[in-house]
């Protein structure tokens, strides 16, 4: 029996982020037994006219493609999909965030806001990455048309049983917890509010208590002046004893911050924010997560539960920094259940198992 041959039209790394690793992870896995893959790589928008040419030539029976979430992306993406539609080729279309709904209704000419409901409508599905994600589409495509499938951790950050139940028996005796921020500098994501919190155990400590908390930053600036911010907050507040800044981190040095790491936060409120694959990778790690109720986050993180959860507008730091010193009770219990979550439902196979199944629902 003839392959059925799928074409990815999507970013892949080089850059590794969220969205070209989940690509990458999928491409590679063993759903390239089942199906023929083959890709357009639209990374470099310059080359618009070749990918375009690529798509025109492709004899691929389903195209999957991983839409933009910006003014300038979303043109590309109405070529790419007014190209398939003359086509009449089939398309699924996988969004990797939560901010499109806001961009096509509230954000772009009539014109175009027009064109984006007429492609959305012709297209045999859509893929977002939690329930309450799917929202965005209502209205706009059939609801037996939407998919969900969540974010998945990758094998290489995921700390083995043996290692995860030594973490769990060092906490008895740790007296100084690993606070975590992995993300992008952008003021947005929070990290500003995570150094208020730094200061505040400075404060605490200044007047005789002990120290309760490590905070450690990792992460790419994409601005010198996110840059300078960070680094004259710890200047200024002189807090280098309790922050250590580790760069973009990777491989090894990524899986050991993760390992180490007991809370994680991140108290978002990015426009394009999905949902973070860093709070999965923190939750197979066993962490307490810290973060808001924002975009597609509680659909994986409850409050009380996987841990603290508060407004995305909250901007009392006291408070949240008091949450945190209450969650110190709470730790082994939520560690142990944000694992077991993670190994259950947030694993490569079961996210490459479930597009795997929207694929052939497709050739049904």
């Amino acid at each position: 029996m003839e392959k059925k041959k799928i074409c990815f039209i999507a970013q892949f790394p080089p850059p590794i982020h969220g969205l070209s690793k989940a690509v990458d992870t999928l491409y590679k896995s063993n759903l390239s037994e089942e199906f023929e893959f083959e890709k357009v790589d639209i990374t470099k928008n310059k080359n618009i006219l070749k990918s375009l040419a690529q798509i025109w030539k492709s004899k691929a029976h389903l195209f999957y493609f991983t839409i933009s979430q910006t003014k300038g992306g979303n043109i590309r993406d109405i070529l790419i999909l007014k190209l398939l539609d003359l086509q009449k080729k089939k398309c699924l279309i996988h969004l990797h965030g939560g901010y499109y709904r806001e961009l096509v209704d509230n954000k772009l000419p009539s014109w175009q806001r027009k064109v984006n409901y007429k492609v959305i409508k012709s297209l045999v599905g859509v893929i977002v990455l939690g329930p309450s994600l799917k929202t965005i589409f209502q209205g706009m495509i059939d609801d037996e048309k939407m998919f969900i499938v969540p974010n998945c951790v990758d094998q290489e950050f995921l700390i083995s049983d043996t290692e995860f139940e030594e973490k769990i028996a060092a906490l008895e005796h740790k007296k100084i917890l690993n606070v975590l921020y992995l993300s992008n500098f952008i003021k947005s994501k929070g990290y500003p509010k995570v150094l208020e919190m730094a200061k505040l155990e400075k404060e605490r400590v200044a007047i005789g208590g002990e120290k309760r908390f490590h905070f450690d930053f990792a992460g790419k600036f994409f601005e010198e002046s996110d840059r300078e911010f960070f680094e004259r907050y710890i200047k200024e507040n002189q807090l280098e004893e309790f922050i250590t800044y580790h760069g973009v981190v990777e491989g090894q040095d990524k899986r050991n911050l993760l390992k180490r790491g007991d809370i994680f936060i991140l108290l978002t409120n990015y426009p394009n924010e999905g949902q973070p694959i860093s709070i999965l990778e923190a939750m197979g790690s066993g962490m307490i997560i810290v973060t808001t109720n924002h975009a597609g986050i509680p659909d994986i993180v409850t409050n009380e539960q996987n841990g603290i959860v508060v407004s995305k507008d909250l901007n009392e730091q006291k408070k949240i920094y008091s949450m945190l010193y209450q969650s110190k009770i709470q730790l082994h219990k939520i560690a142990k259940k944000n694992r077991r979550e993670c190994l259950l439902y947030y694993q490569e196979n079961r996210y490459t198992d479930n597009i795997g199944e929207i694929f052939k629902k497709q050739f049904m």
